[in-house]
């Protein structure tokens, strides 16, 4: 039972990077830093994209329309830390 806790919390860990990453690079594609012509890139930005979407979509739902900001990585962060915690406290 404890490897399986574990593992997933080593998953939630490197996923919650992924959101990280993610916002970084939507950043940086926002402000024209990276250009998204480039194939490798775009690569990155549709596999980052395919990763998060399907966490961050229902969150988005949820939310209320607050213009240009998102802020469904910072929510989805908070539940990942959440649940973390939630797993060490009953496991470990």
């Amino acid at each position: 039972m404890r490897s399986l806790a574990l593992l997933i919390d080593q998953i939630l860990d490197i996923y919650s990077w992924v959101i990280i990453a993610s916002a970084i690079v939507s950043w940086l594609v926002a402000f024209g830093v990276v250009n998204v012509r480039n194939q490798v890139v775009r690569m990155l930005v549709d596999l980052l994209y395919r990763l998060t979407e399907p966490v961050l979509r229902p969150i988005r739902r949820l939310l209320p329309n607050l213009g240009g900001i998102d802020i469904s990585p910072v929510i989805a962060l908070l539940l990942i830390i959440f649940l973390r915690h939630l797993l060490r406290e009953y496991v470990f």
